[in-house]
């Protein structure tokens, strides 16, 4: 395989998607409150099924591997558990409990509970209550003051990182008595009842947090704020990292090795970073290169396009070109596509441009030779 493969599935923005375990279906939502499911045939995505349950958009989805579970929220304060009933998917409510829109979900690595950020400045831990046949929730309130925007599960199943438009990024405790036996320590902390906060960092600038990401083994978290910054923490310190950047802000990263991450945003081309044992967060390389363009390519604007223009839309200057790199919007979610005996061998990446593309890192890892995979 090539360095890169694209899949352009809809013709309409990729607002949030997610991979089933091999690979050969996907989950997404084209920006509203549809959720359409594709089977690869071939070359070709064919769409299988359309879950209608949402009456807003959909902000987030999240398939889980070895359950084949599929659950979603919205803007309408709600969200549902899909499960494949010999070739339709029943819709499940849960029981959130919240007044304003839900924002992320994410299952938990046992997949035996799911955590829904929302703009009620709580986050819901949903587990299922087999006496009654239903998923119920219980709040993590204190001291979230705005809206979570993304979350992000330790390995341990337990810890829960959140990132939220108050400038902050925590680290809080999720256990479940009900259906989980009490965890070991971690370099976050000891003591881990419902809802106790492990920690709270900001990156000192200000900036909402889009997006946060555990390390591999959950000792480390990175995050991205609004400010154009990245920033990673240790369990176990109380100052992060920060590394400011020039770029427009990224909205979404991940962790691809303990010393290495892959954020992207608003500049439409993933860009990866590495944090070493020194504690130094240094920016290495972009995955994708702009091509270059020759003169002769530049469209310039007819006299009459001009004036059209200024008369309509008070503007001027070149006709507007096509964007020379594989994204020519902004990418929203980055997400773990395939894993080898060596690490994360391939990512993925949606954007607001329909477009789903995958990034095999061991064919990119020459032209980003100095990053560590």
């Amino acid at each position: 395989m090539s360095g890169k493969e694209v899949f352009e599935i809809v013709d309409k923005p990729v607002s949030c998607y997610s991979f089933n375990e091999d690979r050969t279906q996907v989950a997404l939502s084209p920006n509203d409150h549809h959720v359409f499911i594709f089977k690869k045939s071939g070359n070709k995505w064919v769409k299988e099924a359309t879950l209608t349950e949402h009456h807003q958009t959909v902000t987030s989805i999240d398939w889980a591997p070895k359950s084949n579970r599929i659950v979603t929220c919205g803007a309408d304060r709600n969200a549902y558990v899909w499960v494949d009933e010999g070739g339709k998917w029943k819709p499940t409510l849960v029981l959130l409990r919240i007044n304003r829109a839900a924002t992320s979900v994410r299952w938990s690595p046992n997949e035996d509970k799911f955590a829904v950020g929302s703009s009620a400045r709580l986050i819901s831990i949903c587990y299922y209550e087999k006496e009654n046949k239903w998923w119920v929730s219980k709040h993590i309130k204190k001291p979230i003051r705005s809206t979570v925007l993304s979350l992000s599960w330790h390995p341990n199943n337990v810890l829960l990182a959140a990132g939220s438009s108050d400038f902050k990024m925590r680290v809080f405790s999720a256990y479940i008595k009900e259906i989980e036996s009490k965890p070991e320590s971690t370099n976050w902390g000891k003591k881990m009842p419902f809802g106790n906060m492990m920690g709270e960092w900001s990156n000192g600038r200000g900036g909402w947090v889009h997006d946060v990401a555990f390390s591999p083994s959950g000792a480390k978290v990175g995050w991205v704020g609004h400010d154009s910054s990245i920033s990673v923490v240790q369990g176990g310190e109380t100052e992060p990292v920060v590394l400011p950047l020039n770029n427009l802000p990224f909205v979404t990263c991940l962790f691809i090795s303990e010393s290495a991450l892959v954020a992207a945003g608003h500049d439409y081309v993933p860009m990866t970073f590495s944090h070493d044992d020194n504690n130094k967060l240094t920016f290495m390389a972009k995955l994708d290169q702009p091509a270059q363009k020759s003169g002769d390519e530049e469209e310039t604007m007819s006299a009459m396009q001009r004036f059209r223009s200024l008369d309509k839309r008070a503007t001027t200057g070149s006709k507007p070109g096509k964007s020379s790199t594989t994204h020519n919007n902004m990418i929203k979610q980055l997400s773990v596509y395939a894993s080898d005996g060596s690490g994360i061998s391939q990512i993925s990446s949606g954007g607001m441009d329909g477009k789903i593309v995958l990034w095999n890192l061991k064919t990119l890892e020459k032209s980003i030779a100095d990053l560590k995979i």
